[in-house]
């Protein structure tokens, strides 16, 4: 029964791994940036779930409906103003931008919240379900659902509507999906808005769940870097599988190891699958 609790303590977390990397692996697919403030868009989206529950007292589920639109309006501007001054150019000019800017919207929050850690507490709290000897708290089991709604929504929307099936044209083939009229530098902009509202999404969720600090920001881009090498890269069914598979080696590996062995065993994972298979779990050799 306790491997039972270790197992579902993992697909918690693995679900919410799966809403942290689905909008990064979406962004570096197809606009071939690595967005390394996606980590910091994460936190900031925390800290708007923390700010409206204690200073507002809007729920954080309600704050989810808030965060979407206005993440991805803040991704869409970022993308248009900044971003895309320098999309055709070399991949490491991309990485310095997006590092330079992280550590301006990271200070920010210093500044702002500075670098104590800080608890989204539910009053009341929404108590514990318990299964066959398994227990989870409540507000895990919903953020874990929300998860999972929000990147089944994301893949949706990539797979049914105009402009998803436009950036998935993209990421195909830029050039002929420019030759059949679709304006490339709007779409750039649509995926990074929509990995920037995954994002804070993500932030909200976890909100919930791990205290809430500028200095977690690294730690949630890594997560998101070893998820899209284990699913694939582009991929938002490889995000799910890659956040289910990290989640549980992590959890079977706290019990195994200690917790503080946590990050090493995610970044093993991570050497092991670019040595033995670099495209993903179900990902395609030589597709970018």
């Amino acid at each position: 029964m306790f491997t039972l609790q270790i197992l579902t303590n993992g697909l918690v977390l693995g679900c919410l791994y799966a809403c942290i990397a689905a909008g990064f692996s979406l962004v570096w697919g197809v606009l071939n940036v690595i967005n390394l403030m996606h980590g910091s868009f994460i936190v900031l989206g925390s800290y708007l779930a923390w700010a409206a529950y204690n200073g507002l007292g809007i729920s954080p589920w309600i704050t989810l409906l808030i965060a979407a639109p206005l993440f991805y309006g803040l991704g869409w501007l970022l993308q248009r103003s900044v971003l895309n001054r320098v999309i055709a150019a070399p991949v490491l000019v991309t990485l310095t931008l997006t590092f330079g800017l992280d550590l301006m919207l990271n200070n920010a929050m210093l500044l702002a919240f500075k670098a104590d850690y800080r608890k989204l507490t539910l009053n009341p709290p929404l108590g514990t379900v318990e299964w066959a000897s398994v227990v989870v708290p409540v507000d895990r089991l919903v953020a874990m659902v929300l998860a999972l709604v929000l990147t089944g929504a994301l893949w949706l929307i990539l797979r049914k509507s105009r402009v998803g099936r436009a950036i998935i044209a993209v990421r195909l083939d830029r050039e002929a999906a420019m030759l059949m009229g679709v304006h490339v530098q709007s779409i750039y902009a649509a995926a990074f808005g929509f990995g920037a509202a995954m994002a804070g999404c993500a932030g909200v969720l976890l909100a919930l769940i791990f205290p809430i600090s500028p200095l977690s920001s690294g730690a949630y881009l890594g997560k998101a870097f070893v998820v899209c090498v284990l699913g694939g890269l582009g991929s938002v069914p490889g995000a799910v599988l890659g956040g289910l598979v990290l989640g549980v080696v992590e959890s079977f590996g706290a019990m195994a190891f200690g917790p503080e062995h946590a990050v090493t065993l995610s970044f093993a994972l991570l050497i092991f699958f670019l040595i033995v298979r670099p495209q993903g779990l179900i990902g395609k050799r030589g597709f970018e």
